[in-house]
């Protein structure tokens, strides 16, 4: 290793996990390869797999549509599972709220947006729409916006501000904008560019006690704690693929305190019982993996990679200028670092990095209008990613400066 020592590093965690990466056989199946792109989607541990094989070949079935051993036994799958996202999620009250099974974070968003946000605003409201994360936390709210504008209920869009240079909120901005008619604020836990941790819970103080607020957390559910109880938001949404478990799962977390109670509209038909399945075997690895531990293992190897980037002149990482140390106070990387070469486009450069074996996004990050320009590469981490694989990309950037 070299002279750059991450905090993850010294807490020795190695051992740990090493011990974990052993358990993702697309990962120890190809040691040449690095794969560097977990926002996208991560990969999954052997746990899940033989979850999922098992339940295909001993017990699939419809839920709720029949009467014999094995539907029972899946309809018991699906309500289990209600209950283990739940309680993942740190829901200090899980008597009062509600889970939905959907495809994903994607999914999930225009549910709530088509299903439940049309019946809870009235003429004038206001709502606040983060114009510079992902379009899939910002498309469904203008969809909605225009739907109401049809049936003649005029909804005001409030931009979320941003501070400059650092791509995170301006909690001080949004609480000068926010007035007695902003009812829902739409909001991301963890950035999926900037890979900062977006500080959502000072957005309560900043919109009052009754404005709805809809968190987006496809980059945070799997990779760091998650408590719906002290984040004090109304919805919680992810994708499963994105926390070890299957393409097509994912979650919608409602508080059912503020507004009406969340049902999706429409008739309910066969939910993904598989994905459900796999979803339950992620949650299960996870908590006995100890998510607080992946956190901190990948912001010690963000935090090790953005430190290396700081001695290359030819890169500009973005997000917060002021967490690019690996012994910086202001740490808040969560396992995702964004660059450029300032000579070479995004594109030519994933290719490069390819052709080295690592396997990283170059576009822009279907990011929304409001934010970046230019494409970039994104590195994000997982726990089956190593200091050894950070040190050869760094090695390999250095190469191209």
């Amino acid at each position: 290793m070299t002279g750059m020592t991450a905090p993850a590093v010294r807490d020795g965690l190695h051992p740990w996990q090493q011990a974990l990466r052993a358990q993702f056989p697309i990962i120890t199946g190809h040691p040449e390869l690095a794969y560097l792109d977990s926002a996208a989607t991560a990969q999954k541990p052997r746990a899940v797999l033989d979850a999922v094989q098992t339940y295909l070949t001993t017990g699939n079935a419809n839920s709720a549509r029949g009467t014999y051993t094995w539907a029972n036994r899946t309809t018991e799958l699906v309500e289990r599972t209600r209950e283990r996202v739940a309680r993942f999620l740190g829901d200090d009250r899980p008597e009062r709220s509600a889970v939905h099974f959907t495809s994903g974070a994607t999914e999930g968003l225009r549910t709530i947006a088509r299903d439940w946000l049309p019946g809870f605003l009235r003429d004038g409201d206001e709502i606040v729409v983060p114009d510079a994360d992902h379009r899939a936390n910002i498309e469904p709210w203008l969809e909605a916006q225009r739907l109401l504008a049809g049936a003649g209920v005029r909804v005001r869009v409030v931009p979320m501000p941003y501070q400059s240079g650092s791509g995170d909120y301006d909690h001080r901005a949004l609480a000068e904008r926010a007035g007695p008619r902003t009812r829902f604020v739409a909001a991301t836990h963890v950035h999926h560019v900037y890979g900062g941790d977006m500080n959502v819970h000072r957005i309560r103080g900043a919109v009052g006690p009754d404005a709805v607020i809809c968190l987006d957390a496809a980059q945070s559910v799997g990779h760091l704690p998650v408590s719906v109880a002290e984040l004090d938001v109304d919805f919680v949404v992810f994708s499963g693929h994105k926390a070890l478990a299957l393409p097509g799962s994912g979650a919608v977390w409602a508080r059912q305190e503020r507004g009406p109670a969340f049902v999706p509209g429409g008739w309910s038909g066969t939910p993904n019982t598989v994905g459900i399945a796999s979803l339950e075997a992620a949650l299960d690895w996870l908590d006995a993996a100890g998510v607080e531990r992946i956190e901190r293992w990948t912001a010690g190897l963000a935090a090790r990679l953005t430190d290396g980037l700081r001695r290359l002149d030819a890169y500009e990482v973005l997000g917060c200028p002021l967490s690019l140390a690996a012994d910086s106070t202001v740490q808040r990387r969560r396992g995702i670092v964004t660059l450029r070469h300032r000579a070479v486009e995004s594109g030519d450069l994933g290719f490069v990095l390819f052709s080295h074996g690592f396997m990283v996004r170059s576009d822009n990050h279907c990011q929304g209008d409001a934010g970046e320009k230019t494409g970039s590469v994104r590195v994000s981490l997982h726990v089956y990613n190593t200091v050894e694989e950070i040190d050869r990309l760094l090695s390999v950037l250095a190469s191209l400066s």
